[in-house]
């Protein structure tokens, strides 16, 4: 009775680590591997049963060779894993609201300033789709996130206000990152490079991107393809303590999106 019982534990407890760590791959580049390794892992097994030597032979070989290459492509998203396993916010899946809060107001404060004093920003807040393409030529920060350091970085003249800054939860990864810009011929003609870049983004990934214009002194906000102009500091406040917190509703799904979706006061037509 006793060993069934601890069966049953080991069972739940290796289920719910493997759930969570596939629930961090899940909207990322990564899931497509998984997938590519899942149906590759059929087709060897089926090979195998019938007897497929010569194919049986090479997928079992590939295999073996992908499983070692897995810590490399996966780098990004294992790294995050550990992060969340040291934190301690793996199960809770965001920061506590005191730290949130704290963090919110140290980019309201930027965003504020800048907006003010017509200084152009791009700032990119990473979700779940790893954005190391972007930043691993750029200029690499690994700084936490405060009011001063994001002025400073967007100041005129500085040589790292030319481009845009990626952040993962609380901290910067890199500066002066180069965007792609977006595709989509319906955007609206007041959106230039800054903004086309941060759609750009939003297209390819599911970050949600906060800009600064220098020309009309308003901050705008790029998420899924879509953009948001002349945003408050409440709602930017609010926002970004969804993002950072995590928050999900009664299905699972980020209340960011429910949030953003409110604040989308100019749509592509």
């Amino acid at each position: 009775m006793w060993r069934n019982i601890k069966s049953c534990v080991d069972i739940l407890i290796v289920s719910a680590v493997v759930y969570k760590g596939l629930s961090l791959l899940v909207g990322t580049r990564a899931i497509q591997l998984v997938k590519g390794l899942m149906v590759m892992g059929i087709v060897w097994f089926f090979a195998r049963a019938i007897e497929f030597h010569l194919l049986s032979w090479f997928l079992r070989n590939i295999l073996w060779a992908i499983v070692f290459a897995l810590p490399i492509v996966f780098q990004p998203e294992l790294r995050k894993l550990l992060e969340e396993i040291g934190s301690g916010n793996m199960w809770k899946g965001g920061m506590g609201e005191e730290s949130a809060l704290a963090l919110s107001r140290e980019i309201v404060a930027a965003l504020g300033y800048m907006k003010t004093n017509r200084i152009g920003a791009l700032l990119v807040l990473q979700h779940d789709t790893g954005l190391k393409e972007y930043w691993r030529t750029a200029v690499m920060l690994n700084a936490h996130i405060s009011q001063e350091l994001l002025i400073s970085i967007f100041w005129k003249n500085n040589p790292l206000h030319d481009g845009a800054v990626i952040m993962d939860r609380n901290h910067l990864i890199a500066g002066s990152c180069y965007l792609p810009l977006a595709d989509n011929q319906d955007i609206p003609r007041w959106c230039g490079t800054r903004h086309r870049a941060a759609l750009g983004i939003t297209e390819v990934s599911d970050a949600v991107v906060l800009v600064v214009s220098e020309e009309r002194g308003e901050v705008a906000l790029a998420y899924k393809g879509y953009l948001s102009k002349n945003l408050k500091d409440p709602q930017i406040e609010k926002l970004l303590m969804t993002y950072f917190m995590k928050t999900r509703d009664a299905k699972g799904n980020f209340f960011i999106d429910k949030a953003i979706k409110i604040l989308r006061s100019a749509l592509p037509e």
